[in-house]
């Protein structure tokens, strides 16, 4: 089935080579009615090819239908960084012309590529009846920023003004993510997410003893303060740090076209508190919801700073916005340190999650180790 919707995607190619070469269907609400028609069409589709044998997931035809919109997101990045011609000339007047900003171009490589891939592995999963609750909240958490920010950015920055019916559609994939994420949240764990001896001895050792946890509880510590400093610098703040940060490392985060200001407050209000709450999940034991939520925060921080650094190296923005020459090496380490904290954190709760687990006692425990249980009564005497 993999194989058929990697086809089928490409044929997005020809629909748009058609309306590029037809000026009747160049006019805005054209263009929105033709995109509802296809995605109507699309779906209609995999439906009917998929009548005999009905995938169980309904979330199937989400990502199918996804998949076709990936090839679309990628022609737009490729035609606007002049690698290809002859079709997003007309979507680039009259469709969505924020489209050719530097944000926007990244957005749509990470979507037409990285996006298109995990479709492409969820739907063989789906196919073969094997879960994927893991990339399938990646997935949420990137597309869900993905489109938060994107839509945000276009009605608070320069481009407010040239909003087109084909807006509209944007929203179907702000609304998809969220479903699917709820959706995922809410079903069965995958593996039993209770532990035994062995998360029992986890559990009891101390925070010293545990270097990695340390390592990372600092990492969170500093992208938090990070996160509070590029915060303030997007919320205006007259303190001198934040002018500074500003003036000499990033200002970037001031472009008029409003996706770099809007990134940094996600950051702010909804980044900082799952950091935060990261640090307390590596200190606190038996935090089972760091298994979900991990992952999730991983594919909203890399989806992000994917867009975010690319679109601050990327030559479509102007070079009052770039990255200062001397503070570029700087810049660059800290924002991929950065990116690299809430993966690192989901890599390590995925490959030991004895720490994580709840425990169930075994009959006669009473969740403490032998020698601890037996100073206990000790003690109790």
């Amino acid at each position: 089935m993999e194989t058929l919707v990697f086809i089928f995607s490409f044929s997005a190619l020809g629909i748009l080579y058609a309306m590029n070469t037809n000026p009747v269907l160049q006019e805005p609400y054209t263009i929105l009615g033709v995109g509802v028609a296809v995605l109507v069409v699309v779906f209609l589709f995999y439906f009917l090819i998929t009548r005999g044998n009905p995938p169980k997931d309904l979330l199937f035809f989400v990502f199918a239908e996804f998949s076709f919109t990936c090839i679309i997101d990628l022609v737009s990045a490729l035609e606007y960084d002049g690698l290809i011609s002859g079709f997003m000339e007309f979507y680039q007047k009259t469709g969505e012309p924020y489209l050719g900003t530097s944000y926007a171009i990244m957005m749509c490589y990470w979507d037409g590529i990285a996006h298109f891939i995990m479709y492409l592995i969820m739907i063989s999963r789906i196919t073969d009846r094997k879960a994927y609750r893991t990339i399938g909240l990646f997935w949420a958490g990137s597309l869900s920023a993905n489109m938060s920010v994107f839509i945000t950015g276009i009605v608070a920055g320069k481009y407010a003004s040239e909003i087109n019916p084909a807006f509209w559609i944007n929203f179907l994939f702000l609304l998809m993510p969220i479903i699917g994420a709820i959706t995922i949240f809410t079903r069965p764990q995958d593996r039993p997410r209770i532990g035994g001896y062995n998360a029992m001895q986890v559990q009891t050792m101390k925070l010293i003893w545990r270097p990695k946890d340390m390592i990372l509880l600092v990492l969170l510590f500093v992208s938090m303060a990070f996160t509070v400093l590029r915060g303030l610098v997007a919320l205006d703040s007259p303190l001198e740090a934040c002018s500074l940060y500003l003036r000499q490392y990033e200002p970037y985060l001031k472009d008029p076209v409003g996706y770099p200001r809007v990134m940094m407050l996600h950051f702010l209000f909804y980044g900082l508190p799952m950091l935060g709450a990261f640090a307390y999940g590596l200190l606190k034991p038996a935090c089972t919801w760091m298994l979900d939520w991990t992952v999730f925060c991983a594919g909203f921080m890399i989806q992000c700073q994917w867009a975010h650094i690319g679109g601050s190296l990327h030559p479509r923005t102007t070079a009052p916005f770039r990255i200062p020459n001397d503070a570029f090496w700087s810049v660059l380490v800290l924002n991929l340190l950065y990116t690299a904290t809430p993966i690192l954190v989901a890599l390590r709760v995925h490959s030991n999650p004895y720490f994580f687990l709840k425990i169930n006692p075994f009959p006669g425990q009473t969740g403490l180790p032998n020698s601890e249980e037996k100073d206990t009564k000790y003690k109790d005497k």
